[in-house]
């Protein structure tokens, strides 16, 4: 009975590892094309205008910002004040960049969020309030008109040079619906003689099960796959269009994630879907450190001497350390678990792990895309 059981845990630990070792089934999903695809034309617009925040308790521009000098004088002259550039020396006022998205059907009197920066060397913009400021859109016409309280996510508290206290970014912060659209840049779907749909992802078999939906729902072929990223809808009618695109976009669509790695070597960031695998791989990892350290003696002469003079003699020590080489063995289909345990196991850090897995793809033994940000 002993024997049987022992035999018995044997082969399920085998089979048990033999499963973690196939290769990965193809997983899918179904998403409403809303969220795979938008229409061509119908999206937002950015918008940036220059501007000035006022009311900063000594906190805004210094001496040394001329523009914002500049613009306070200009403001203050288009209200019959006239004064001497020269003479100004403010520290409450601070010269910024104000930026917004304006949205596809906005119209005029729509209220949007805008983003405030300070483009100077102002401490921060607490308790500033936004001046009336035009939003210019990549034609140069006004688009609406932002003011208002500036909201930030964070503080300063102290002295520069001394002891501080910095929570966030205080030199940028939001005007919640700081903004008025003033011009109509909405478009007409009325006038559109054939409506797009552009796929966030290209993918030849998603705009063909988007293209294949869309003429099962509506019972003849109105949709066509033109390539990976756009599908085009003809005999669209012209009363109702709100209405059936809002039945189309709601089509569920099946859809094939595809494996993707995603490292960032500023933060040492690596973000992995649970679908990546690798083929059969031996990984070699080994660190060369050497370390450089200069201590200083000082040289003085004997005393009551009349000869030499007192020096400062370095001391330089270099000492070499080189690792032995750490292997990992990783079997075919091995999963995202596996080769972190196994980099884990001999000691990788996150930037050793990036630069391992740069050098495992382009060996062919990584079953998905990296892409590096």
């Amino acid at each position: 009975m002993k024997l049987r059981r022992q035999l018995g845990l044997s082969l399920c630990w085998w089979l048990g590892l033999a499963v973690a070792f196939l290769p990965a089934q193809e997983t899918t999903t179904h998403l409403p094309i809303r969220d795979l695809a938008s229409i061509e034309g119908v999206r937002e617009n950015p918008l940036i205008g220059y501007g000035m925040v006022v009311g900063l308790a000594g906190t805004g521009d210094r001496q040394q910002t001329m523009f914002s000098v500049q613009t306070l004088a200009n403001i203050l002259q288009k209200m019959g004040v006239q004064i001497p550039v020269a003479s100004v020396s403010v520290k409450n006022v601070a010269a910024v960049f104000v930026t917004a998205s304006l949205p596809a059907f906005a119209r005029p009197g729509t209220h949007i969020d805008v983003t405030v920066s300070s483009i100077g060397d102002a401490k921060t913009l607490e308790g500033g309030t936004l001046l009336l400021a035009p939003l210019y859109a990549a034609d140069g016409q006004v688009y609406a008109e932002a003011q208002g309280a500036v909201t930030l996510g964070g503080y300063t508290a102290g002295k520069s040079g001394a002891n501080s206290k910095q929570v966030n970014h205080p030199t940028a912060g939001r005007i919640p619906n700081g903004a008025l659209v003033e011009r109509d840049a909405s478009i007409d779907l009325h006038k559109l003689s054939r409506i797009s749909l552009l796929v966030r992802d290209p993918d030849f078999r998603i705009t063909r099960d988007m293209a294949a939906a869309i003429n099962q729902e509506m019972g003849r072929p109105m949709a066509t796959a033109i390539d990976s990223g756009r599908v085009e809808l003809d005999g669209m009618p012209a009363a109702g269009l709100p209405d059936l695109l809002a039945r189309l976009l709601s089509l569920r669509v099946e859809i094939h994630p595809r494996a993707r790695v995603v490292v960032s070597e500023r933060t040492g960031t690596i973000v992995m879907g649970r679908d990546v695998r690798l083929s059969a791989v031996s990984i070699l990892h080994g660190d060369l450190s050497i370390e450089i350290a200069t201590d200083y003696q000082v040289s003085q002469p004997l005393p009551f001497s009349n000869t030499g003079q007192t020096t400062v003699v370095p001391e330089t020590t270099v000492e070499s350390k080189d690792e032995k080489v750490k292997r990992i063995e990783l079997g075919e289909g091995a999963s995202v678990e596996q080769l972190v345990n196994g980099l884990q196991a001999i000691g990788a850090t996150a930037r050793d792990m990036i630069a391992i897995l740069q050098a495992i793809n382009p060996a062919g033994a990584l079953e998905a895309d990296l892409e590096v940000i």
